[in-house]
């Protein structure tokens, strides 16, 4: 399994997670994004339909049903119900066990919190012998894999 981390200190989870979703469907991957409540599923729900004028990022959630036919499901629950083969995790949402080809941890560097949990799966993941990539914002606002 394939993890990935990365670190949001200049952007918020908002205005990463958009991207990250559509180079998935570009890749004709599947994706589920959980998060720690229902509150914040429904708000990036309907963010993710407004972010951006000219796109059309297509998804779900257990309010919008027929989670098969989602290329992009959002959840506070561990499930999978769109067959995704690629994991969003924010805030602290546990990682599962087994069942993707990718996890992505995003993680909030302005949250000691969230630093130290995902220097805890970062830890486990190493030991386990994951392949494990770590992203963080350059002074330019791009991605640059770190070592």
């Amino acid at each position: 399994m394939e993890l990935l981390f990365y670190h949001l200190e200049r952007r918020s989870l908002e205005q990463v997670l958009p991207d990250l979703l559509e180079k998935c469907l570009e890749r004709g991957w599947r994706a589920v994004v959980q998060v720690s409540s229902e509150e914040r599923r429904d708000a990036l729900d309907a963010h993710l339909w407004t972010y951006r004028d000219e796109s059309f990022l297509p998804h779900g959630s257990v309010r919008d049903g027929n989670a098969p036919d989602q290329p992009v499901w959002l959840t506070t629950e561990s499930d999978n119900p769109n067959g995704a083969t690629v994991r969003f995790l924010a805030e602290g949402a546990e990682v599962p066990e087994s069942g993707y080809d990718r996890l992505v941890v995003l993680f909030d560097g302005n949250d000691e919190d969230a630093v130290a949990r995902a220097r805890s799966l970062w830890s486990a993941a190493k030991a386990r012998g994951d392949d494990i990539t770590y992203w963080q914002q350059g002074d330019t606002g791009r991605w640059e894999r770190k070592r």
